[in-house]
């Protein structure tokens, strides 16, 4: 999968880490699930601040506050689309889960590579803790897999 990173926030974006991170969600998606057309695809990241992320929000969800992750497909057939970050809004919930930014990061890129893969968890339960349930599990593997990769 190839990434591009647009970052629009005042913060500082941990771009080995996403390298990093997105290659690990495209191997461990192609090994549980099969998807195989993920190495092709082109995965847009764009970071923003409260403010631009509030607009977005409001204008696409008709929700008024910033969230996390914003998911939109892409029409291109090389592309898997694009994932829309709050800087900020990310960097509170890793202080409010205990995380560091990169994992709460983590964390929200995986949940939005799901969405973009058809996955969703707000109309129905069943869905939704088929979502989670992997999005944990990922999620699980990844922070280990990091640890011991700055270990060695």
């Amino acid at each position: 999968m190839q990434v591009e990173v647009i970052n629009s926030s005042s913060g500082r974006v941990p771009r080995q880490f996403i390298a990093w991170a997105c290659l690990f969600v495209q191997k461990e998606l192609e090994r549980r699930k099969k998807i195989k057309k993920l190495r092709t695809k082109t995965l847009t990241l764009v970071f923003l601040n409260k403010k631009e992320a509030k607009k977005l929000n409001q204008e696409f969800r008709g929700k008024d506050y910033a969230t996390d992750v914003l998911s939109f497909e892409s029409m291109e057939p090389s592309s898997l689309g694009e994932l829309i970050f709050c800087y900020d809004v990310l960097r509170n919930q890793a202080k409010d889960h205990c995380l560091s930014f990169q994992f709460e990061l983590g964390y929200m890129l995986i949940h939005g590579v799901l969405h973009l893969l058809g996955y969703e968890h707000e109309d129905c339960e069943e869905k939704a803790r088929e979502m989670f349930d992997l999005q944990d599990s990922i999620f699980e593997k990844m922070c280990s897999k990091w640890k011991q990769k700055k270990q060695g």
